[in-house]
């Protein structure tokens, strides 16, 4: 599983635990993230160029397409 999956699939879980809802700013996540995971999480978001500010709801809707 890539980076940005990985967020995603963390992301989701949150979601369908109740703790974060899609409209909520991406740097909500900094409360259930641990300060080394977030090193990561901050450098997928930034290659992705997503801003702490966007939504939840934006990073989860990415979709990722193959190069063929």
């Amino acid at each position: 599983m890539d980076g940005i999956n990985f967020i995603k699939h963390e992301v989701i879980y949150l979601l369908e635990k109740g703790l974060v809802s899609r409209n909520q700013p991406i740097f909500i996540l900094l409360n259930y993230i641990t300060t080394c995971e977030w090193v990561f999480v901050e450098n997928e978001l930034e290659e992705r160029n997503f801003k702490f500010s966007d939504s939840i709801g934006d990073l989860i809707s990415i979709e990722e397409w193959d190069n063929y």
